[in-house]
């Protein structure tokens, strides 16, 4: 079931679209605004965004290049703004497609298959695709299919523990600030939230290190980051 985050402040043409799409057998997540969808995101892997541009903590075009950070989700615009500067912003920030409001519910769903079939040849695993696998001493990390393996096991991780530990690996070798970290795997609004950070770590470190008090690949920078290290 195809799993789509519907961010919109206006809660009627939330309800409906939640509605019309539950009606054809999508699985919706809501958000209010920019912050909750990020988050959103991060915790549930939604398989597709409608993305509102006019929300009330942050303008959409921030949410996307917020998004665009760690994620390659689909995402539709849906927004009343229709000249061609404001679709062009919104497609430069990282939209994969943009309907103008009022839209038809044809037209919407059409627009969502499209975005969808858009992103499944990138589970096909061809040969072009094997540098996405990150291979240390301790455990194996497929970035294409989501999945972490550890002496011949998949090794399981919650949504937020995959989002920190791909964004370490995509910046490997690299140092990562917390604020950034915390950034794009939980929001805007939660850049001095550090304690998130020692807790998912911790659960990181004693899922994937030989040690986790001698860690080897998930390194701290005291104060100022994280990084990963092959």
């Amino acid at each position: 079931m195809t799993r789509v985050l519907v961010v919109e402040d206006d809660p009627q043409l939330a309800r409906a679209l939640v509605i019309n799409l539950k009606a054809r057998q999508f699985e919706c997540l809501t958000a209010a605004d920019g912050s909750t969808a990020l988050r959103l995101v991060g915790e549930h892997s939604p398989d597709v965004v409608l993305l509102d541009l006019g929300l009330p903590d942050m303008d959409g075009t921030d949410v996307l290049r917020a998004l665009r950070a760690w994620s390659r989700v689909p995402v539709l615009v849906v927004s009343a703004r229709r000249t061609s500067d404001e679709k062009v912003a919104a497609l430069d920030a990282g939209a994969d497609d943009y309907i103008t409001k009022p839209f038809s519910m044809d037209e919407l769903l059409a627009r969502l298959r499209a975005a969808t079939r858009r992103t499944t040849p990138a589970a096909t695993g061809a040969a072009g695709d094997r540098s996405l696998i990150v291979r240390t001493a301790a455990f194996t990390v497929d970035l294409l299919a989501k999945k972490v393996r550890r002496d011949g096991n998949d090794v399981r991780l919650t949504p937020t523990e995959w989002h920190l530990l791909e964004v370490l690996i995509r910046n490997r070798g690299r140092l990562v600030g917390q604020r950034q970290l915390l950034q794009e795997v939980w929001g805007p609004a939660y850049g001095t939230q550090s304690n998130y950070l020692r807790v998912y770590m911790a659960q990181l470190r004693r899922k994937l290190e030989r040690d986790p008090s001698h860690p080897r690949h998930l390194i701290t920078a005291p104060g100022m980051g994280y990084r990963f290290e092959n």
